[in-house]
C-alpha cells in the first residue's frame, strides 16, 4: 500500500506533467512536486496538532506543571525534561510550533518551551535508527546528545536574554484557563464549539505561513542545482561548517528526507560535520520555519534564537570533524 505521501507525490506528478504538460525533469516541475505534498502533509499535521494541544489543554493542569518546571527553572531541569521531551516526539520544525504555542499560553518559561522546539525537529526516531545502522552507536550517540545538549543551553541562554516579551502578544493572550476552568461545569461534547473556535482561529493564522515557507523552499528545491552545495561546501572550504549552515537555512527538509543527501554528500567527500551542520541548519533553522515563527514570536526573538542556535550547529559540526 502506498504511503499518503507517495499519494500526494503522484497526484503532484499528474498535475505537472498531464494537466499542465511540463517536461520531466523541468524546474517548474520539480518544484511542484516538491511543493504539493509537503504543504498538504505539513497543513494537515499542523491542524491535527493545533486541534490535539488545543483539546489537551483542557485536560490537563498546565499550572502544576508550569509550578513544577519553575521550581526546577535554574537547576537546568526542566530544560533537560523538555530536551528530552522534544527528542521522543517525531515532530518536525514546523509542527512543533503548535506545542510551542501550547507552553506559551500555559505560561511554561520560556527557555524550557526553546529547550523543547530546538530538540524537538533534530532528534529524530527514525533518522537516529538510520544513524545507527550506516554509522554504528558511537556516532548515533554523540549525535542525540549534541541535539540534546544543542536544546538545553540554547533554551538556558535565550532565558538568560530575557526575551520573554519578545513572544507575540496573542500567543500570550489566548484565554486556555477559560477553557480548562468550563471544563469543570461541561462534556467533552459541549466543549467542542470552543475548542474548534480556539483550533482554528490558530491554524487560520499559521497556514499561510507555512504556504510561504514550503513556497520558497520548493523553488530553491526546482531552481538550485544539486551540485551547488557538494561545491560550495566541500572539504578544501576552511568555512565549509558554517557556510553548510547557512546554506540549509533556506530549505525546508525534515530529519528523514534529508537522510539521502547526507549520503549523497558524504559520498563525493563532503566531511561527515560539514554533512551534519548542513542536515541540522535545514530541520532546525529552516527559512519556512522562521517564516512560521514570525507568527509567534517577535523579531528579536527570532534573530537570538536563530544566531544562538546556529552558533551551536557551527560548533557541533566542527566537532563531528574533529572526531569523524
Amino acid at each position: 500500500m502506498s504511503s499518503p505521501i507517495k499519494l500526494l507525490e503522484r497526484l503532484a506528478e499528474f498535475l505537472a506533467y498531464q494537466l499542465l504538460y511540463l517536461e520531466e525533469g523541468a524546474r517548474l516541475a520539480e518544484a511542484l512536486i516538491y511543493f504539493i505534498p509537503g504543504f498538504i502533509m505539513l497543513s494537515i499535521l499542523l491542524t491535527v496538532v493545533v486541534y490535539l494541544m488545543t483539546a489537551i489543554t483542557g485536560y490537563v493542569s498546565f499550572e502544576k506543571i508550569r509550578n513544577y518546571l519553575e521550581q526546577h527553572k535554574k537547576s537546568g531541569l526542566g530544560n533537560v525534561m523538555a530536551s528530552g521531551f522534544g527528542a521522543i516526539t517525531p515532530f518536525c520544525s514546523c509542527s512543533s510550533v503548535p506545542i510551542f504555542i501550547g507552553m506559551m499560553q500555559a505560561k511554561i518559561p520560556l527557555g524550557i518551551a526553546l529547550s523543547f522546539l530546538i530538540t524537538s525537529p533534530l532528534v529524530n526516531e527514525i533518522a537516529i535508527a538510520v544513524f545507527w545502522v550506516t554509522y554504528g552507536w558511537q556516532f548515533t550517540l554523540i549525535y542525540i546528545a549534541s541535539g540534546m545538549i544543542l536544546g538545553i543551553v540554547g533554551g538556558m541562554l535565550l532565558e538568560k536574554l530575557g526575551l520573554a516579551e519578545s513572544v507575540a502578544d496573542w500567543v500570550r493572550e489566548l484565554a486556555y484557563q477559560n477553557l480548562r476552568e468550563s471544563d469543570k461545569r461541561t462534556s467533552f461534547a459541549e466543549r467542542l464549539p470552543a475548542i474548534h473556535s480556539e483550533a482554528f482561529g490558530t491554524v487560520r493564522k499559521l497556514v499561510p505561513y507555512v504556504f510561504l515557507g514550503i513556497l520558497i523552499g520548493s523553488l530553491i528545491h526546482g531552481y538550485v542545482p544539486e551540485t551547488f552545495f557538494e561545491e560550495t561546501i566541500a572539504a578544501d572550504n576552511p568555512l565549509a561548517v558554517p557556510v553548510a549552515v547557512i546554506l540549509a537555512i533556506p530549505l525546508y527538509i525534515d530529519a528523514v528526507t534529508i537522510l539521502p543527501v547526507i549520503d549523497s554528500l558524504v559520498a563525493k567527500g563532503v566531511p561527515m560535520g560539514t554533512a551534519i551542520a548542513f542536515m541540522m541548519g535545514s530541520i532546525g533553522l529552516s527559512l519556512p520555519s522562521a517564516i512560521l515563527l514570525k507568527k509567534v514570536m517577535k523579531m528579536k526573538l527570532i534573530v537570538s534564537f536563530f544566531v544562538t542556535i546556529g552558533v551551536g550547529m557551527i560548533l557541533s559540526g566542527y566537532f563531528f570533524n574533529a572526531v569523524f
